[in-house]
């Protein structure tokens, strides 16, 4: 019989494990290199709008927030917050981030659109960071997203979906977005209202 002691993952013990990762070096953290064993689901769930909950309870510190999302990682359709040492699996309702704001610089093919997320990342749509929109098949609303970083995708709030409507343009039958030098499509042009 083995009387190694198994630890249960922690909100306490990633967030010790990120801090200290953190004080390594700017910018984000690899966690596309590392491969820690999986050690188990984390009570802990980031909701359609953006609100992260760790047992039931919403986290309310934007620094620690924003700590956990520094170190999530998609792995085919399942979320970890990865540390060199510990890889936890967590639930993530729709998109890990939400864009809150978006800025448009230019017009038409010389445009971009700059978006902020819920937890300070920013980033221009172009074609390392696409813009879709699903329909839903019931309703036909659209849920747009952007690519924040490697897998990891931002719901368009709906204010900043109804600002880029406003300026959206119409290529090859689409109407879409220009960001990037890249067109985005939104929708047919034969399904505009």
């Amino acid at each position: 019989m083995s009387t190694e002691s198994v630890t249960t993952p922690s909100a306490e013990g990633i967030a010790a494990s990120a801090r200290a990762v953190a004080k390594e070096g700017r910018g984000l953290p690899p966690v596309q290199d590392w491969n820690p064993p999986f050690c188990g689901d984390l009570d802990m769930r980031i909701a359609r709008d953006g609100t992260w909950f760790y047992q039931g309870t919403p986290i309310t510190r934007p620094a620690l927030v924003r700590l956990f999302s520094t170190i999530l990682r998609r792995d085919g359709d399942d979320y970890f917050l990865v540390t060199p040492v510990e890889k936890v699996g967590i639930t993530v309702d729709d998109a890990p981030f939400v864009a809150v704001d978006v800025e448009a610089e230019g017009a038409g093919q010389d445009q971009n659109l700059r978006f902020e997320t819920n937890v300070g990342d920013h980033v221009t749509a172009g074609p390392d960071h696409p813009i879709r929109v699903e329909r839903d098949p019931e309703t036909g609303e659209p849920a747009p997203y952007v690519l924040v970083r490697a897998n990891l995708e931002a719901l368009i709030d709906r204010k900043s979906f109804y600002r880029l409507v406003e300026i959206g343009d119409r290529q090859d039958g689409w109407f879409g977005l220009w960001s990037g030098g890249a067109f985005f499509r939104i929708i047919p042009e034969d399904e505009l209202p």
